[in-house]
C-alpha cells in the first residue's frame, strides 16, 4: 500500500539516531537543516559525525543502543548494521507511538525516508514504492528540472526583483552554476556580453528582452556607463534583470561597478559567482593552476594593456622573480611584449608556457611552447581571442598527465 506523505517540522523537536555509519552521516544534516535537536547513539562514528558533534550541533551517547532511548523522541532512526539491534529499536518506537525508519529493511520499516531535494521554497519528496536508488534518480530529473527552469515554478513562487550579475563560466553552457541558470530562466531581461554562454541565450522564453552588450543600436560596442544605466532604467520599470557575463562577475568582469551603479539607485542587486576562466580553461587543458611540490600560488593578470603601459597597475619585475604560475588573461595579441618583459626581467627561458583558444567549447586548442619561444608559436598557428596564457613549471605537470593517460588508457 502507498505510503501518506507528510511533511514534518522538527524544528527544536528531538530525533534519535541509532547507529552512526555511513546511513545516518547521510541522514543527520538534513535533520538538522529543518531545526531538529538530535541525538545520536553509537560506539562509533564516522569522520563527518565527528565534526558535527565536535561543533556542538550532535548529542553523541559513546555507547550501543539500550530500552529507554527513544523516550521523548519525535522521530527514530535505526541506522545500525545489525538487524536484531534495528528489530528491537523500531519496536520500542512502535510500542511508544513513535515514528521509526529502518535503514535495512523497508517492509519492516514503519516510515521512509524520501529522496528529498529543495529549490527555493518548493520541497521535492520522492519514494519510489521504498527503492532508493529509483527515488533519487527521479528527485534529481525534477530538482534539476526545476533549478535550471524546464519545469517553470514561476506562479508558485515570489519572483526575483532588481538585478542579478550572474557569472555565466568560462564559455561551455554547462559550466554554468545552477542557482546562475535558475535566474536566468526567470529573466525578464538579459544583457548579455560577447564572452557570456551564447547556446544559454537559445533557451530564453521569447517574451525575454535581450540586449548583446557587444551589438546593440547605440554603436559596435555598448560603453559601461551605458550597461549601467539599462539595468537601473529596466529595473525600475519592475522588471527582474540579468546581467550574464563570461566567467565570474567580480573576476575582470566590471561587475563591481555595475554593482556600485545598482546600489546608488536603491536596486537590490544578487551576485551569482561563476566559474571563472582563469582556473577552468587551464584545467579543461590538463594544467593545474597549483601542483604540490611545484607552485604554490598563482597569479591571474589581465593584459588588456601591455608591460611598459603608463596605464599597466601589473608589477612585471615581481612576477618575472616569482615561482609561481601566471595566468594572463587578454595576452595573445601582446604576448611579444609579454614574453620579452619576463625574459628581461629575470624568468628563464626555458619555462614551459601554453596557449589555450576557445577553453572548455568544442574548438578548444592549446600550444605549448617555452616563454622564449611562446610568441613565434602563437604568431605560427593563427591563436586568436579568447585565449589565456599560462606561464610555469605547473604546464609540465599538465603535459605529464596527458602521457600517463596516453600510456595507460587505450
Amino acid at each position: 500500500m502507498a505510503p501518506y506523505l507528510l511533511g514534518l517540522r522538527l524544528d527544536g523537536r528531538r530525533v534519535l539516531v541509532v547507529g552512526g555509519g555511513r546511513v545516518a552521516q547521510r541522514r543527520i544534516p538534513a535533520m538538522l537543516a529543518a531545526g531538529a535537536s538530535v541525538t545520536l547513539v553509537s560506539p562509533g562514528v564516522t569522520p563527518a559525525l565527528d565534526d558535527l558533534i565536535a561543533a556542538g550541533r550532535v548529542t553523541w551517547e559513546r555507547r550501543s543502543y539500550q530500552v529507554g532511548d527513544c523516550d521523548g523522541a519525535w522521530l527514530v532512526q535505526a541506522c545500525t548494521d545489525q538487524r536484531d539491534v534495528n528489530t528491537a529499536v523500531a519496536a520500542e518506537a512502535d510500542a511508544k507511538r513513535i515514528w521509526c525508519v529502518r535503514a535495512d529493511d523497508k517492509d519492516a520499516s514503519a516510515a521512509w525516508t524520501p529522496a528529498s531535494g529543495r529549490v527555493d521554497e518548493v520541497s521535492v519528496a520522492v519514494t519510489a514504492g521504498g527503492d532508493p536508488r529509483r527515488a533519487a534518480g527521479i528527485r534529481d530529473a525534477v530538482v534539476g528540472a526545476l533549478r535550471d527552469g524546464t519545469v517553470d515554478a514561476r506562479r508558485h513562487r515570489s519572483k526575483p526583483v532588481g538585478v542579478a550579475l550572474v557569472g555565466g563560466g568560462p564559455g561551455d553552457p554547462g559550466l554554468i552554476t545552477v542557482r546562475g541558470r535558475q535566474l536566468l530562466a526567470q529573466a525578464d531581461v538579459v544583457v548579455a556580453d560577447r564572452l557570456a554562454p551564447r547556446a544559454l541565450l537559445d533557451e530564453l522564453p521569447p517574451d525575454v528582452e535581450l540586449v548583446d552588450a557587444a551589438k546593440v543600436p547605440y554603436g559596435r560596442s555598448l560603453s559601461q556607463e551605458k550597461i549601467n544605466e539599462l539595468l537601473v532604467e529596466r529595473a525600475r520599470e519592475g522588471k527582474f534583470v540579468v546581467r550574464l557575463k563570461g566567467g565570474d562577475p567580480f573576476v575582470f568582469g566590471r561587475g563591481g561597478e555595475e554593482a556600485i551603479a545598482c546600489a546608488r539607485a536603491g536596486i537590490p542587486v544578487i551576485v551569482v559567482p561563476g566559474v571563472s576562466s582563469a582556473v577552468a580553461v587551464p584545467a579543461s587543458a590538463g594544467v593545474p593552476v597549483t601542483h604540490r611540490g611545484v607552485s604554490q600560488e598563482f597569479h591571474v593578470v589581465s593584459v588588456h594593456v601591455p608591460p611598459g603601459d603608463p596605464r599597466s597597475t601589473v608589477d612585471w619585475p615581481a612576477l618575472a622573480r616569482s615561482r609561481g604560475t601566471l595566468v594572463l588573461l587578454m595576452a595573445v595579441e601582446r604576448i611579444t611584449e609579454i614574453s620579452e618583459t619576463l625574459l628581461r626581467e629575470g624568468r628563464s627561458p626555458e619555462t614551459p608556457a601554453m596557449v589555450v583558444q576557445d577553453g572548455t567549447l568544442p574548438t578548444q586548442r592549446a600550444v605549448s611552447a617555452t616563454l622564449s619561444t611562446v610568441a613565434e608559436r602563437v604568431a605560427a598557428v593563427g591563436v586568436r581571442p579568447p585565449a589565456i596564457a599560462i606561464i610555469g613549471e605547473v604546464v609540465r605537470v599538465g603535459q605529464e598527465i596527458e602521457m600517463v593517460r596516453a600510456e595507460r588508457i587505450p
